[in-house]
């Protein structure tokens, strides 16, 4: 059956404040075309790295990478408004992420809690979500603690990503620093996050836990790890919340690639039927097709079109993967069929310095 198209699409591009940039930028993106519009461009020089849309699709979130904020030399966080015509970006409020280097901001599905994750100093920051959409101050600060086996990259903790799960009951949030991936139960009434039965997965060492995707049965949890370039396979028993893992170090990467392991983003399609995941080393995407008992099978290598695929998007209603290239200045865009779950790039390309993160929303 196909999908109707939507009236407006809009593409919001988060950045690093390097190479001229100027911040996060807003595009219409023509899903006939596949060709994208700039509408507007919001200043920000530091480093608006990491973006989140309110569930309403009336508010975004945006991390700031750039350690300046007060005595601690905190990240920081910006709330802003979405106007309901044109898509653009009026400033509500800021907060302080309570740690450095922020690099990823999520929204709990009743659209009342923002998680942000401080790679920096290895902790999750709670914020209630305002009647106006702005953030009120924290009301939780969690400090992880450990370390893993590379002394260089994992001295301490490095809380990368937290990911909220389909039913809004448990969020997941991995640490590169400690090869774990905690488990929270979300107490929406109090606005903290609790322990959990399982209250984390310990994942190969020196792996370098990084992000997750949550299958739309709430069953499957998949986990991408930055330092082996490989994908870990969780399973949530929906009655008790304890989770186990399943399947450790699914390589994502030819068995002969002997190159720099860099893996970056994960997502699956809004069917669950595949799993996407990149690789910096080579500026490749993997397809997996994903099988009912949660396991994966390797489909697709492809490469991406520049150099450093930081953060790509799936975009279910018009069906096209945008890749977006951290070190060339592009987001290249695809075409995927749904049911090969393959992809074909449309031969366009968007420039833009420094793109790390990309979202979608659609006006109907």
């Amino acid at each position: 059956m196909a999908q109707t198209q939507p009236a407006k699409s809009l593409l919001y591009v988060g950045t690093y404040s390097v190479r001229g940039s100027k911040g996060i930028y807003v595009f219409t993106f023509h899903p006939e075309s596949g060709t994208a519009q700039l509408e507007q461009t919001v200043s920000n020089v530091r480093s608006p790295s990491f973006l989140s849309i309110h569930p309403s699709g009336r508010y975004l979130y945006a991390v700031n990478e750039e350690d300046d904020q007060g005595e601690a030399h905190s990240g920081s966080v910006n709330a802003y408004a979405i106007d309901p015509s044109s898509g653009q970006l009026t400033f509500i409020n800021q907060q302080l992420s309570h740690g450095q280097a922020p690099c990823h901001i999520s929204i709990d599905r009743s659209g009342k809690l923002a998680f942000v994750s401080n790679y920096g100093s290895g902790s999750l920051a709670v914020f209630p979500i305002l009647e106006n959409g702005g953030l009120g101050e924290a009301s939780q600060v969690i400090q992880h603690t450990g370390s893993g086996v590379d002394t260089e990259r994992q001295d301490a903790p490095h809380v990368h990503s937290a990911v909220v799960s389909v039913d809004n009951r448990l969020l997941y949030v991995s640490d590169l620093g400690s090869d774990q991936i905690y488990i929270y139960q979300i107490d929406h009434q109090q606005g903290k996050l609790t322990a959990n039965a399982t209250p984390y997965v310990a994942v190969s060492a020196g792996s370098g836990a990084r992000m997750t995707a949550v299958h739309p049965g709430d069953a499957w949890i998949y986990g991408i790890k930055e330092m082996s370039s490989t994908v870990t396979i969780l399973r949530r028993d929906r009655q008790t919340n304890t989770v186990e893992l399943v399947e450790d170090d699914v390589s994502f990467l030819p068995e002969t690639y002997s190159g720099e392991r860099s893996g970056a983003d994960i997502h699956l399609d809004a069917e669950g039927h595949y799993l996407y995941v990149t690789n910096r080393g080579n500026n490749t995407v993997a397809i997996f097709s994903v099988g009912e008992d949660g396991r994966l099978t390797h489909r697709y290598l492809h490469y991406t079109g520049g150099n450093e695929p930081r953060n790509f998007l799936l975009d279910d209603p018009s069906q096209y993967m945008l890749a977006a290239h951290q070190q060339t200045d592009t987001i290249t865009i695809f075409k995927r069929d749904a049911s090969s779950g393959d992809l074909k790039a449309t031969g366009d390309q968007i420039a833009i310095p420094s793109p790390v993160c990309l979202l979608m929303l659609h006006r109907s």
